[in-house]
């Protein structure tokens, strides 16, 4: 019983602690302020750290395929569909000379099927140009198949623990909470200094780690502060959207694998014009290929 009420007492003081946290609002230029920002975030982390399996078990491979797979979804489907994901490609090796439908088969859920495409792409750059070692250095990680900016620093912390600065939505969010919480259009190029020296640059992947699960938290609990943000926008709805025409077009195609155009666009029920211009797009990309007036998924 005493047992008990010790651990409700400490998680009462920890709640207490850290939503009093929250109130807080810091200078930048302020070294003390800094170091407390630094010992709120390091407590949140202690005590609420969250188990992600590509956390768990480390390797570039896993973190590739978590870091494409969180750019535009939420966490709680990434957890359902990575063990799924990984254990149909354990490693770059499989993935790339997997064909391209599994891939894609594989990613039904997550949406935004492009990025199982550069997955792809990338998995077979990895095998053929690097003799299967994923690059570590962000220079070049952001020259590969759907890895922007963000995603290079990300990779290059978590799968390399190198000390790289980024900036990410719920890292974003954080530090305009705290540092700038009477400004608006608030640039990344504001935030950039407060990341560095906040960085912990001997362990930045558990710093990040940690940034991110209190981003989650603060979500929660406050008014989204990335609204501040110049670079914030909002997603448009899926309903009605040419990503779900997109979604539903792609998953005719897997499951009849060669259907021709005009009997893919009337089955579809929607507008000639805007189906046609959708089906551009995909076999731009590379998601699709055209022959004879057939469509396919591309290989």
């Amino acid at each position: 019983m005493r047992f008990f009420q010790a651990v409700c007492k400490d998680f009462q003081m920890t709640q207490y602690r850290l939503e009093t946290g929250i109130c807080q609002v810091f200078q930048s230029s302020d070294p003390d302020d800094l170091k407390e920002f630094i010992r709120i975030i390091h407590g949140f982390y202690s005590r609420m750290r969250r188990p992600m399996p590509w956390r768990d078990e480390i390797t570039p491979y896993r973190v590739v395929v978590s870091e494409l797979m969180l750019q535009q979804t939420q966490v709680p489907r990434v957890m359902e569909k990575f063990p799924l994901f990984i254990s149909r490609f354990p490693d770059f090796s499989t993935l790339a000379h997997a064909p391209l439908t599994d891939v894609l088969e594989a990613w039904q859920g997550l949406g935004y099927n492009r990025r199982a495409k550069y997955l792809h792409s990338l998995a077979r750059f990895v095998v053929q140009d690097r003799d299967g070692i994923l690059p570590t250095e962000p220079e070049i990680l952001v020259t590969l198949p759907g890895i922007g900016k963000a995603t290079a620093g990300s990779i290059a912390a978590f799968a390399f623990n190198k000390p790289v600065v980024f900036i990410e939505t719920n890292i974003r969010r954080v530090f305009i909470h705290h540092f700038f919480a009477d400004r608006s259009k608030i640039a990344d190029s504001d935030i950039q200094p407060l990341v560095e020296k906040t960085l912990d640059r001997k362990n930045p992947r558990e710093w990040y780690y940690a940034l991110m699960d209190y981003g989650t938290w603060l979500a929660r609990r406050v008014e989204n502060p990335n609204r501040k943000s110049r670079h914030y926008s909002r997603q448009s709805a899926f309903e009605g959207s040419d990503r779900q025409i997109r979604s539903l077009l792609l998953r005719r195609l897997l499951e009849e694998k060669r259907i021709h155009i005009g009997d893919l666009i009337s089955r579809s029920g929607e507008d000639t014009q805007r189906v046609r211009r959708i089906l551009a797009g995909m076999i731009q990309e590379g998601l699709l290929c055209e022959s004879g007036g057939f469509v396919r998924v591309a290989e």
